[in-house]
């Protein structure tokens, strides 16, 4: 599993990221964001939401490591 690590300047300082939900499933409460500077995709739990998210939202979230690996926090649509 590669590391999610900061790639423009403003993430590196204020650890910001801008990507793509692409799944999200509000039954269960999970599902996936595809950051668009590194393609990877972090995990995300209904529990790291600021704003409701939809399938194809795009969203600014940090990024804080879980049991499994990097999961999404403080999303918010951007």
């Amino acid at each position: 599993m590669r590391r999610h690590v900061a790639t423009t300047p403003f993430q590196f300082f204020f650890n910001m990221y801008t990507g793509t939900v692409k799944f999200f499933n509000e039954t269960k409460g999970f599902g996936f964001i595809v950051d668009n500077a590194s393609k990877e995709e972090i995990f995300v739990h209904v529990t790291g939401l600021i704003d409701n998210i939809r399938e194809g939202d795009v969203v600014t979230f940090n990024t804080s490591r879980g049991k499994k690996g990097m999961n999404a926090v403080d999303v918010k649509i951007a």
